[in-house]
């Protein structure tokens, strides 16, 4: 197996922040993006009497993490599964609800930097991408090898918000049809550097394969709608003034996310605890370039004053 990336968990100062002002010394919060642990090491150093539960569905991160909390493990409870299943926490007989949950969204350094799992376009691996690589799910590689050229175009097009969808779309299944589709991410790069015109690469302003590659990801691992059962499942488990904070790293999710918000708070659930998302300070973008598109946004369940708050 490749070396594993460092993953530096993205306004962390920011998260503690927003925490520091609703929860006790025995809080509850939920990391619904363990990963490998980094933001959940934070809480957990800042509140010592907390505890933390932790999702993921990765496998080598659930490792990864409980390596890193070891110090903690009796306050961290890991849970196997993928965040959409946050709801059920509340048929715990002892629930009192979180005092505070996270959702950190999109692709961990450590996935991004291991060519086995197929989500970076800078290196060669097969074309997976699964976060939860369980037997039986699907791989980039198989919805690139059945679906037609106006499904493809669809996923580039939805998910990918890529303008030369049909075309790269119609490239593949071309290739396909000629015996020569492509396997490995490698492979499907080189593609859409053949299909895209050179002046059309230029002014994409950034690698043409990344919103395809962007696009495949979210379909393999039905990212939208499990954020739209995540959140549904957050507010059910959260406590009274109790927060929910996410951190997207592009405009579909951040879509959502503030939609979200928005009815919550039409509904009486509680409000947003800020108009604009916040985004990571200047010495954070140069110190960690993955940060540098993230956007956070928190809700505060039961608080229905008008008035917003800075964090």
């Amino acid at each position: 197996m490749a070396a594993v990336g460092i993953h530096v968990p993205v306004m962390t100062r920011e998260i503690i922040a927003i925490y520091g002002r609703r929860a006790d010394s025995e809080a509850v919060f939920i990391d619904a993006t363990l990963g490998a642990g980094g933001h959940a090491l934070a809480v957990l150093e800042r509140f010592p009497r907390a505890s933390l539960i932790g999702f993921d569905q990765d496998e080598r991160a659930r490792e990864l993490a409980a390596e890193r909390l070891s110090a903690h493990s009796s306050r961290v409870r890991i849970v196997p599964e993928n965040f959409r299943g946050i709801a059920r926490l509340a048929e715990d007989a002892d629930w009192r609800g979180a005092d505070g949950i996270l959702f950190d969204l999109g692709v961990s350094n450590m996935q991004l930097t291991a060519p086995e799992r197929g989500f970076s376009f800078n290196d060669d691996g097969p074309l997976d991408m699964r976060m939860n690589q369980s037997e039986g799910t699907v791989t980039a590689e198989t919805l690139l090898a059945t679906k037609s050229v106006l499904e493809l175009a669809g996923i580039f097009r939805d998910y990918g918000e890529e303008r030369h969808a049909y075309r790269i779309a119609k490239a593949i299944v071309a290739a396909r049809d000629m015996g020569d589709a492509p396997t490995t991410t490698g492979g499907l790069t080189a593609l859409i550097r053949r299909t895209l015109p050179a002046p059309v690469q230029r002014k994409m302003g950034a690698h043409p394969a990344r919103r395809v590659f962007q696009a495949l990801r979210i379909a393999v691992n039905s990212e939208l709608e499990a954020l739209d059962e995540g959140l549904d499942g957050a507010l059910a488990v959260t406590a009274h003034m109790g927060v929910i904070a996410v951190i997207s790293y592009h405009s579909l999710e951040d879509r959502i996310v503030k939609r979200r918000f928005l009815k919550w708070s039409e509904e009486g659930f509680g409000r947003a605890a800020a108009k604009r998302p916040l985004v990571p300070a200047d010495e954070e973008t140069v110190c960690n370039r993955s940060s540098r598109s993230a956007k956070l946004r928190a809700f505060i369940k039961g608080d229905t004053t008008i008035r917003r708050k800075k964090y």
